[in-house]
């Protein structure tokens, strides 16, 4: 197996790589670019997963931390997409349990597309009694969540994920609405790519003191899984 590098950062070269594959999303365009996909892509986010590692073992020794299980791949499978395009035009970390359904459980993820760099953490796909549950725990202790609900939003996070059709009623304050009114909840952070931090080790340190911040929020929304039999 290849050894991984020292994560030094991507390069202005993985902006123009995800750009111009967006634009030619083709085999024969691909193939031909295929080390340029290594080099500024593939291998920097390698790095950067072995970077993060410590940092996530510390906040859940569960991780899976298998460089096969925290990287996406570039190849899209069309069989189950209505997007026919072979290439996807972003990669992205996740750091997930072992054994667990992604779309269930919460996880973190950092995303480089050809738009945007994105980072969060959260539920993304999570089933009814899911996040039934979550509303439940949060009716229960307000104060409690509050404050890590606080401390995401002073990191710089956003509460995102899709919300209900029609507003479901409770008797909680404003500032919990945003978390009660979705039917999948997470936080998510987007820099520009033109955020200098980017393109050296900078991105890495950031991560990990922002996920770090929110790994009591990601506490909580584990033990809701684990309260509710999937």
């Amino acid at each position: 197996m290849k050894e991984i590098s020292s994560f030094t950062g991507f390069k202005p070269e993985t902006v123009r790589f995800l750009q111009e594959l967006k634009e030619n999303n083709y085999k024969e365009w691909f193939d031909e670019r295929k080390s340029v996909y290594q080099e500024v892509l593939l291998e920097p986010f390698r790095s950067l997963g072995a970077m993060l590692s410590p940092a996530m073992y510390n906040i859940d020794p569960m991780f899976d931390l298998r460089p096969i299980k925290m990287l996406s791949r570039i190849y899209r499978d069309i069989r189950f997409s209505s997007n026919k395009a072979p290439y996807k035009t972003s990669m992205w970390l996740n750091f997930q349990r072992m054994t667990t359904h992604w779309e269930n459980f919460p996880g973190y993820f950092a995303e480089f597309s050809a738009e945007y760099f994105m980072y969060g953490m959260g539920l993304f796909m999570p089933k009814r009694k899911v996040i039934d549950h979550l509303r439940e725990e949060i009716g229960y202790s307000p104060g409690s969540f509050r404050k890590m609900a606080q401390i995401a939003l002073d990191t710089g996070f956003e509460v995102a994920g899709e919300p209900y059709k029609r507003l479901l009623s409770n008797d909680l304050p404003e500032f919990y609405q945003p978390w009660m009114q979705r039917k999948t909840v997470y936080v998510v952070r987007t820099l520009p790519l033109t955020d200098k931090r980017l393109f050296n080790e900078a991105i890495a340190l950031q991560l990990m003191e922002d996920f770090s911040q929110i790994a009591d929020l990601y506490h909580f929304m584990a033990e809701i899984v684990a309260e509710v039999e999937i």
